[in-house]
This record gives structure tokens, C-alpha cells and sequence, in this order.
């Protein structure tokens, strides 16, 4: 499909099913040990030792692009050092825990799982040693070059699946993924496009994961589909990957790394007693930043007083609203999920809902600039 703007009435099941009956063929990708349910499986001993390393990278960016959109790296962390970092992990859990936090999460009910957001500060507060030994690791190195070049940004989440806990729905992740259907369908197609090329989405298994145990669903060539961030929700794309996903059992180590826009989901744990814990990498790419820096707020306590009294005289909405995307920063992320956590499941208030909120129900300066002030301090990281 190619067109300048998406819509979800234009999504057709055909088209997607025809993407995704796709087969995986091993001589396609020299460097892959085998297939499992059209999954790339690599060995990561043979992926350290090819002479030609800007191949295995082109390679691997190919299958993330136009192949199944998923690799999965056997032995790519070493058990020592993953042990060493599970139970740091264990312990902000049980931190957690004691003080009665239950974090949300983003496709999930609050309290499914253990979630612990800023994972990638809190274990290297904690635990230096582990971080250092633990994120020097090559295989992330290398499948983090392969789809995004050098100057990427890392940060984690912590998610354990305990038993019984349910599945998530099927989705796409960030950029696009994390908005609502209508705030996908407002950017034009080339952007659709572009997102998943923002963001390498991997996880780390931190115990044997197997089936039972609810590792993610997945279904392979989803990332193809052009619309797929406005499909995601339709009742039908939801029941086809329902019937159609796959699931691989992993070991203590492997890693995933797959196209955030890829169709799938945590799964169920039905085991009795398997904590599925992995650690959820999201790697950014260097581009994903402004050529300034602006300070939305002290912009924002500057011009409310002309916003507040255009509006008061009977300005048009729509004068107001292009006023305020001048200057006010109107993405939710980055942010310390931990202080700002997502609304329904996708995205916090950027700071362009707060000062739009101001202007629609006409604040006082005092009240916006003192709300301005909490909603930067909950986006800001951690002291210690």
C-alpha cells in the first residue's frame, strides 16, 4: 500500500494474512543457524567469529526490514553475568513490593505483572559491576548497529510474567505504537513508515522460558503492513493474530531483538511456578532529537497570559492550539515512567495537554506555572 495518508477503514485482512503466510527460507540468511516458526534463530559464537562483520550487520537488518522482523540470539549473555543482574532485579522488585508500588503497564492490567520502568538507571546505581559486565555485551552491540548505526540511546524495563498472569493484546511498540488509533491515523504515511526505524525492541531472558511459561507471541512479516499501526486495534487483525502467532521457548541468555512494528504480545503463564523475568530493551536511535534545546516551560508561564486573554476575547480554537505547538513540548516521551505514568495504557500528558488543558479551562498563571513545575519534576530521573 502507498498513499499519502492511512486510514483503518482502508486495513484489509487479505492483504495482511498474504504478508505474513510468508515462509523464511535459511539460505536466504547464511549467517543464521536455523529457522524455528519462520524465526531467524542465530548462534551467537558463530555470529563472533564471521570474518565479515558488515555483513552479518546487513544481514541482520535485512531480516528486521523485509524479512520476518524477528532474530533471536541464542547464548548471547553469559549465565554468570545475567545471574548477577537477576538478582538485582529481584531486589528492586522486592523493594517494590514492600512499599506497596504496583507499576502499570503499557498492554497489560496494573498488577498482571512486575514491572520495574527505568531499569537501566536503577541497576546501574546499584549495581555498577553488573551493569558494566552485563551491558558491554557484543550481540546487543552488534544488533543495535545493524538497524540503527553508532550513537544509539539504551533503556530498559524489567518485566516478570507470573504464573497465571494473563497475556497482553497484541500491539505495536513506540513511536506510533504508543498512541491512540485516532493520534496514529493524523500522521502521514511516510512517518508510519519511519517509526519502527527509530527503535531496535529486544529482551533478555533471565530464566529458561518455556512455552508454558507465556514467552512473547509474535507474528512474524506483521512489520510489513503499512497500516499496521492503525490495524492493530480492529477486532479482526486482533482474532487473526490470535490464530496465527508464534511462540518460541528460550533459555537463560538468549536474546530477541525484533521491529517495533511487529504484531505481538507477552503471552499467558500457565505454569505454576515459573516468574518469566526478561529484561526489555529499547534502543533509540541518535536521530530522534531536536537541533535545540527549548524551554517549553518558562516559554509556556511566558505566553499563557496572552493565550489566556486571546482566549477570553474569542479566539478560534484552532489559533490557540497552533500557538501552543509553537512552543510546548507535545510528546510524552522521553519521561520517568516510575512519577509519570502512562494514561489508559499508552502515554502520559505531554506538556502540550497541560498547557492546553490551562487554556481551555482558563487557569490562573500561579496555577499553571506551579503544575508546569510538577510535571517537569515527575519527568526528571533519579537522584539515587
Amino acid at each position: 500500500m502507498t498513499t499519502t495518508w492511512l486510514r483503518a477503514e482502508d486495513c484489509r485482512l487479505g492483504e495482511f494474512h498474504e504478508l505474513t503466510a510468508q515462509r523464511t527460507a535459511l539460505a536466504d540468511y547464511p549467517h543464521a543457524a536455523r529457522t524455528e516458526q519462520e524465526v531467524l534463530v542465530y548462534d551467537s559464537e558463530r555470529l563472533r567469529v564471521a570474518s565479515d562483520q558488515a555483513a552479518v550487520r546487513a544481514e541482520l537488518a535485512r531480516a528486521l526490514l523485509d524479512g520476518p522482523g524477528i532474530i533471536v540470539i541464542k547464548r548471547a549473555f553469559a549465565g554468570p553475568v545475567v545471574d548477577q543482574v537477576t538478582a538485582a532485579f529481584g531486589a528492586l522488585i522486592e523493594e517494590q513490593r514492600a512499599a506497596g508500588v504496583t507499576r502499570g503497564d503499557h498492554f497489560a492490567k496494573p498488577g498482571a505483572n512486575d514491572r520495574v520502568w527505568g531499569a537501566l538507571d536503577k541497576l546501574a546505581l546499584r549495581a555498577p559491576e553488573a551493569f558494566a559486565d552485563y551491558y558491554a555485551n557484543d550481540m546487543l552491540v552488534l544488533a543495535a548497529r545493524a538497524w540503527l548505526g553508532p550513537g544509539y540511546q539504551v533503556t530498559s524495563q524489567v518485566n516478570v510474567v507470573n504464573p497465571g498472569g494473563a497475556a497482553q493484546s497484541a500491539h505495536r511498540d513506540y513511536h506510533l505504537g504508543f498512541l491512540s488509533a485516532e493520534q496514529a491515523a493524523a500522521y502521514p504515511a511516510h512517518v508510519h513508515r519511519l517509526s519502527p526505524a527509530l527503535t531496535l525492541q529486544g529482551a533478555v531472558a533471565h530464566c529458561d522460558m518455556p512455552v508454558e511459561s507465556g514467552p512473547t507471541m509474535y507474528l512474524p512479516y506483521s512489520q510489513r503492513y503499512e497500516p499496521g499501526y492503525l490495524a492493530w486495534r480492529l477486532p479482526e487483525f486482533t482474532a487473526y493474530f490470535d490464530e496465527h502467532y508464534v511462540q518460541l521457548p528460550l533459555e537463560t541468555g538468549d536474546a530477541v531483538f525484533f521491529n517495533p512494528a511487529l504484531f505481538h504480545g507477552a503471552g499467558h503463564n500457565r505454569s505454576s511456578d515459573i516468574k518469566r523475568m526478561a529484561n526489555l530493551l529499547q534502543v533509540s536511535s541518535a536521530f530522534g532529537r531536536a537541533m535545540e534545546t527549548v524551554d517549553g516551560e518558562a516559554i509556556a508561564n511566558a505566553m499563557f497570559p496572552v493565550l489566556r486573554q486571546r482566549a477570553r476575547a474569542g479566539a478560534p480554537r484552532e489559533w490557540l492550539r497552533n500557538v501552543v505547538a509553537s512552543f510546548a513540548d507535545g510528546y510524552a516521551f522521553p519521561t520517568n515512567l516510575d512519577r509519570d505514568p502512562p494514561v489508559d495504557g499508552l502515554a502520559p500528558p505531554s506538556q502540550a495537554d497541560l498547557v492546553w488543558q490551562a487554556v481551555t479551562e482558563d487557569w490562573t498563571p500561579e496555577r499553571l506555572a506551579g503544575d508546569l513545575r510538577a510535571h517537569a519534576a515527575r519527568r526528571r530521573n533519579y537522584g539515587g
